[in-house]
């Protein structure tokens, strides 16, 4: 039988480390590799450098607000699954409350709370297995089906760019749409930086943009940054 200390011990060895760090090196080199090709798409479709640049900058700063919930949930996740695997799931998957109710569901099939007593070696193991597969699944379906999906996205444009951008402007705002609204129906300050997100945003377009509009590539950074401030202000006074 494992003591909570023994488990850790094991966790955040340095072989386990090293495996983890196998899995991150290729997700990074698959980051470096794709930029590359968009570099070079964008020289073959003759777009300007200046663009290229801007839009590297504004996707690298959208980044950071994301980036900051997966960092607090991976100190969180750390305390119970261990540094590497931790490190691992979120550098491939990024979806942090994901891997966190999937690990906590792991270990409700061990038959006991994630991190809490009787959560050993076994458990542990058991939500490193759960969160596996709930990622697999991900890439089985994108590998397998993604090709065939770009070709129903064509077929469904009919060859009209304009009918194409509109089409995928839907989707966007779809997805995002509902996944907004699965926030703000928690309540609380999950509602909080959804609102107020949303309203910086409006903000920032209408009246800070048209006097500074080099800020518009901030935008969406900026306005994730509030919502989340604004999000932990509320917490704190409500007490949470």
């Amino acid at each position: 039988m494992f003591l909570l200390d023994d488990y850790l011990k094991i966790a955040n060895s340095g072989m386990i480390w090293l495996l983890c760090s196998v899995t991150v090196v290729i997700a990074l080199l698959q980051a470096v590799l794709y930029m590359r090709m968009a570099r070079k798409t964008a020289l073959e479709a003759n777009i300007p450098q200046e663009v290229v640049n801007t839009s590297f900058r504004i996707g690298l700063i959208s980044a950071i607000g994301p980036a900051m919930g997966v960092f607090i949930v991976m100190v969180g996740l750390m305390a119970a699954i261990g540094g590497p695997m931790a490190w691992t799931r979120l550098s491939i998957i990024g979806a942090a409350p994901t891997e966190l109710t999937v690990a906590t569901f792991g270990a409700e099939a061990s038959g006991v709370e994630l991190g809490g007593a009787g959560y050993g070696l076994t458990a542990m193991a058991v939500s490193w297995f759960t969160m596996a597969l709930n990622g697999a699944g991900w890439l089985v379906v994108t590998g397998l089906f993604t090709p065939s999906l770009e070709k129903l996205r064509e077929k469904m444009s009919g060859g009209d760019t304009k009918w194409l951008i509109v089409l995928s402007g839907a989707c966007s705002l779809g997805i995002f749409g509902y996944l907004n609204n699965n926030e703000i129906i928690k309540g609380g300050g999950n509602a909080f930086a959804s609102v107020f997100g949303a309203l910086s945003m409006v903000f920032l377009v209408k009246c800070i943009v048209p006097k500074c509009p080099k800020l518009m590539e901030y935008a969406l950074g900026i306005a994730m940054i509030v919502g989340m401030a604004c999000a932990v202000v509320f917490d704190v006074m409500a007490g949470k």
